[in-house]
């Protein structure tokens, strides 16, 4: 099984610090960064509007918490966004190297 997570930030810097440790470290096989979308979410009482880089993680199931432990102390947010869908099919040759490219349990 594979997970597909999605995540915000407020920096392309910031995006970029998350995903080259995250391929680094070998937790997740691919980051895509789509440099700019139009975020308006709710927070702390107040409509809020914001510019930011959406991040599209691609990892093992089985490292899926570990991916997120490390989003987290690696976001520049107080509660950063992150939605996890799990999927088990695709083209087969990608999720050959997707699991290739990940680390057995992530260790």
């Amino acid at each position: 099984m594979y997970t597909l997570l999605f995540s915000t930030t407020n920096t392309m810097e910031n995006a970029k610090k998350i995903a080259k440790t995250l391929v680094d470290e070998r937790l997740v096989a691919c980051v895509n960064i789509v440099p700019y979308i139009k975020s308006f979410y709710v927070w702390e009482g107040k409509t809020t509007e914001d510019d930011e880089v959406l991040l599209v993680i691609k990892t093992r199931s089985e490292v899926k918490e570990k991916v997120i432990k490390r989003i987290k102390e690696l976001h520049t947010y107080q509660v950063p966004e992150v939605i996890a869908i799990d999927f088990n099919s695709g083209l087969p040759e990608y999720l050959s190297w997707l699991t290739e490219s990940v680390k057995k349990d992530g260790d």
